[in-house]
């Protein structure tokens, strides 16, 4: 069965241009969704998505209807693979139930797998770069050393945990992150 799926970015678009497509595909059941790509909520793809089985198509007018950027569009298509439903792009020119536009795709989510580690790397390299010069990688700590004083003092007061976490304007857990529950305060290494 083909089955298709139209979308539009917002609810004053009009779909009559991939619906007149889909139906011109031999589509006989189209799903539609009035909503950004980049929206997790997507009642008519997820409709779409349910209703194709094993041998079906999911039809499309172009790729950028199915999301707005390629992991997710990899994703989907690995998905599909391995419930058996092609994937067929009506203006793209790619159908996964032919040679080639597996190829194509094949193609496509190698480029974005390559892009997924370069900026791995570069992150990587960021993060070495600034332990170099003496800075930390990833966020600030919020546990200041002035705060960090503060829950000394109310430790050693008696006050319980969570209320010294309250007190410094930390949660519970960063507060047992840096003051574990064995009762030692945490030493310069620990930071």
């Amino acid at each position: 069965m083909l089955i298709g799926y139209a979308r539009v970015s917002t609810p004053d678009q009009d779909l009559a241009l991939q619906l007149d497509a889909l139906n011109a595909a031999g589509c006989e059941h189209i799903s539609t969704d009035k909503v950004s790509g980049a929206s997790i909520n997507r009642p008519g793809l997820a409709e779409a998505l349910g209703i194709a089985r094993k041998g079906d198509t999911l039809v499309i007018w172009k790729l950028d209807r199915l999301g707005r950027n390629m992991k997710g569009l990899v994703d989907l298509a690995a998905d599909l693979s391995a419930r058996g439903v092609e994937l067929r792009s009506l203006t793209d020119g790619i159908d996964t139930a032919t040679h080639t536009g597996r190829l194509l795709f094949h193609i496509l989510g190698s480029i974005a797998e390559m892009e997924r580690e370069l900026i791995r790397e570069r992150t990587m390299a960021g993060l070495a770069a600034r332990r170099k010069v003496g800075g930390g990688g990833g966020r600030k700590s919020v546990l200041t050393p002035r705060k960090r004083d503060m829950a000394l003092k109310l430790l050693a007061a008696g006050d319980r945990p969570q209320e010294v976490a309250e007190a410094i304007g930390v949660s519970v857990s960063t507060f047992y992150r840096h003051f574990p529950a064995s009762g030692r305060a945490p030493s310069a290494d620990d930071k």
